[in-house]
């Protein structure tokens, strides 16, 4: 017999429910989903004593993914009492799912995310198929979610609450299938898909009884939970002590959906079953229809979707897949992007100025490989194949045949413009030619080659074979082929690649400045430094923004913040000085206070570590006075970003909003509850007119650098 959504087939007495939504490239738990299991439970239910067990697998690639975002995006509200609707139904289905009398066991052919786990945590039995790419998990939290389908109430009963909490819920973790036997998500794996329905179909003959631990003994949901219930006085020690850590976690910053997670845990854990899925969807009502959920799943899902789908990759051109690189300099970065490319499985010729300064680049590759190793992340082997791909040499000839190239030297022109006219005959015809400079127009750079249609920026961050996003710079005369196989090259290494517009500083060393000159220039209107750190926290940055400009060198955005000016001299073009740079210059020249690199800057260091801010900052800028509220440190630090996000938008520098958002959350460390530096004005309370007012206001008490840009609603 077969529905819309769930087909159902029968071999004396056992019946497979196979979900595989039609309409959708994945199963999600959408309406269509709720009307097909619901005539499936009604079928089942009707079978009587004919019924022997149930199996639950999937058509599909993965097993199932869950809750429709986009049908969690639109709501708002005043939809409150309809997803409450939604998700007690969809949890009523489950708890008759594991009610029936018989052993349910589901087949998980694929990754079981989100809502595919809490289906599966509703059978009796768990069988997993044993793939490297397939993960299990229940991952809300990181889209500012809980789980709203059971998965709170049942990992709780199932792992107890200790385990539930720090193993599954708070980190959102994706396990792969080894993990998630031995952590207990699971019950056991299957080596092949064709083994999957004959294992399930083993485990209901030998447990013709199956119940569910929480309905094995007393009434539904008094069966005792793992390590004690939230009223059991070791647990109950524990809980103030977790708010306290989820507090200091957060630092102030609205991220809810952790708070939301340990308050439904305690609460239903406190109650029977059936209590316990209400007091779970209460929580998850409450976190869907809030602005922060919105902001984290239109910045950190759909938009990361958008650009990974290509949306700035320009059309009409073939996939293009690149097969040996030449990394041009072997300092760090250099070493972290050679690294990166022979991950992905490309040949990497390492070149410096002599043979012992690109073997020390190869030498850093070992490392980081020995450290995954040691961690268990990755095979002795692997790490040995992938090692073999770098090859480190000294000459040009060391370079024959590379169709890519990836500059990655200081940033001198003169230098870069100097190495490519070096190499220019040894490349094979075509090659891609890109600079990772991460302030110098690639137009200018393009001048000093040959094929300035072949040339590009590709702008890593540091360290390149971990952080994620690529910038893609486009010159005056880059080609749309050029940048179509800039795009696949970027994707072929695993990363996220944004497309942005040519200019000093680009998207992301022009937006990252003017939250680091803000600060400092609060640091010179007497605002006490911790005050600052503080307030950089609590808006959600990962570290306090002094303490990043210690790790990033105070040279270097004062140096940056010169070339801007020195530009707009040249030009002719209007430019505005920031106080903030007045700061940065005493630093260096006046109290020689660089850095953390140099052992001294806004912070004191001892071997290498902060020992605290330096004490001597009130002397060089007067006594300092706490602000007389924190929040409106936390907006200008926000509003810095967002307005010069704004400003690329408008111009053109940047080509869309989803660039933006992805941009400024891998690159610059925009905050997460933001969803980006783009959502952040859409998702202001009061909508975009209302962050334009609120510029204004700011314009008017610090300058002109607030003015929002025309292109804002109100202005």
């Amino acid at each position: 017999m077969t529905d819309n959504t769930i087909s159902l087939s029968q071999e004396r007495g056992v019946v497979t429910l196979t979900i595989d939504d039609p309409s959708q490239a994945v199963n999600t738990m959408n309406a269509s989903y709720l009307a097909s299991m619901e005539d499936a439970l009604g079928r089942l239910a009707a079978m009587g004593q004919a019924l022997t067990g149930v199996v639950i697998t999937s058509a599909k690639k993965t097993f199932f993914a869950g809750g429709d975002l986009r049908d969690l995006l639109a709501a708002g509200p005043q939809d409150a009492a309809r997803l409450a609707a939604f998700a007690n139904t969809a949890k009523a289905q489950l708890r008759r799912l594991e009610t029936l009398g018989v052993p349910v066991v589901a087949a998980i052919n694929g990754s079981a995310l989100g809502g595919g786990l809490e289906l599966a945590l509703a059978c009796h039995h768990r069988i997993l198929l044993d793939a490297a790419h397939i993960r299990v998990g229940l991952p809300e939290v990181t889209l500012g979610l809980l789980p709203g389908g059971g998965g709170v109430v049942r990992t709780v009963r199932l792992l107890g609450l200790d385990k539930a909490l720090d193993q599954v819920l708070l980190p959102g973790t994706a396990h792969g299938p080894a993990a998630a036997v031995e952590l207990g998500l699971v019950d056991e794996l299957a080596a092949a898909p064709e083994d999957l329905a004959a294992a399930a179909r083993a485990w209901i003959i030998a447990h013709p009884s199956a119940r569910q631990p929480w309905d094995s003994t007393g009434p539904a949901g008094r069966a005792g939970i793992p390590g004690g219930g939230a009223c059991d006085p070791a647990i109950e020690a524990t809980l103030a002590a977790r708010t306290a850590m989820l507090r200091a976690e957060r630092k102030g910053a609205p991220m809810p959906a952790a708070a939301g997670i340990l308050s439904a845990a305690v609460e239903s854990a406190q109650v029977d079953v059936d209590t316990a899925f209400a007091v779970e969807t209460r929580y998850f009502v409450e976190l869907v229809t809030s602005q922060v959920a919105k902001n984290i799943i239109q910045g950190s899902f759909f938009d990361r979707q958008i650009v990974k789908s290509g949306a700035s990759r320009p059309a009409g051109f073939p996939a293009h897949t690149a097969k040996v690189v030449a990394v041009l300099g072997a300092g760090m970065m250099g070493a972290g992007i050679a690294l990166s490319a022979a991950l992905a499985g490309l040949t990497v010729a390492l070149k410096d100025t002599d043979l012992g300064r690109a073997a020390k680049g190869k030498a850093y590759a070992e490392r980081v490989l020995k450290r995954q190793v040691a961690a268990g992340k990755r095979t002795e082997a692997d790490a040995a194949a992938v090692l073999a791909r770098i090859n480190p040499v000294d000459t040009v000839a060391g370079l024959a045949g590379a169709d890519l190239v990836i500059e990655a030297v200081f940033e001198d022109p003169e230098l870069k413009a100097r190495v490519f006219g070096e190499i220019a005959g040894a490349l094979a015809p075509g090659a891609l030619l890109a600079s990772n400079t991460s302030t110098l127009p690639i137009t200018d750079l393009a001048r000093a080659v040959d094929r300035p249609q072949d040339f590009i920026g590709l702008h890593f961050f540091s360290p390149a074979e971990r952080m994620e996003l690529v910038e893609i710079i486009v010159g005056e005369q880059t080609s749309d082929a050029t940048l179509a196989k800039a795009f696949d090259v970027v994707l072929q290494l695993g990363k996220t690649p944004i497309v942005v517009g040519d200019g000093r500083g680009f998207f992301t060393s022009r937006v990252i400045i003017t939250r680091l000159l803000e600060a400092t220039a609060m640091l010179g209107e007497g605002i006490a430094a911790a005050s600052i750190e503080q307030a950089s926290l609590q808006a959600g940055y990962p570290v306090g923004t002094l303490a990043l400009l210690d790790e990033l060198t105070l040279t270097l955005p004062h140096k940056i913040f010169g070339q801007f000016r020195d530009a707009a001299r040249r030009s002719g073009a209007a430019f505005a000085e920031h106080p903030g740079d007045a700061v940065l210059a005493t630093m260096i020249d006046e109290a020689s206070r660089p850095g953390r690199a140099a052992g001294a800057g806004f912070y004191d260091y001892r071997d290498g570590r902060r020992a605290g801010l330096w004490p001597g900052l009130e002397v060089r800028f007067g006594p300092s006075r706490p602000p007389a509220d924190l929040t409106e440190l936390t907006d200008r630090l926000l509003f810095a970003e967002a307005l010069e996000t704004a400003r690329c938008l408008s111009s053109g520098l940047l080509r869309s909003t989803a660039d933006a958002n992805v941009g400024s959350l891998l690159g610059i460390g925009f905050p997460a509850w933001t969803g980006g530096a783009a959502q952040f004005v859409a998702g202001y309370p009061g909508g975009t007119a209302a962050f334009a007012a609120r510029a204004r206001e700011l314009a008017g008490t610090y300058g002109p650098r607030f003015q929002p840009p025309a292109s804002l609603p109100g202005q």
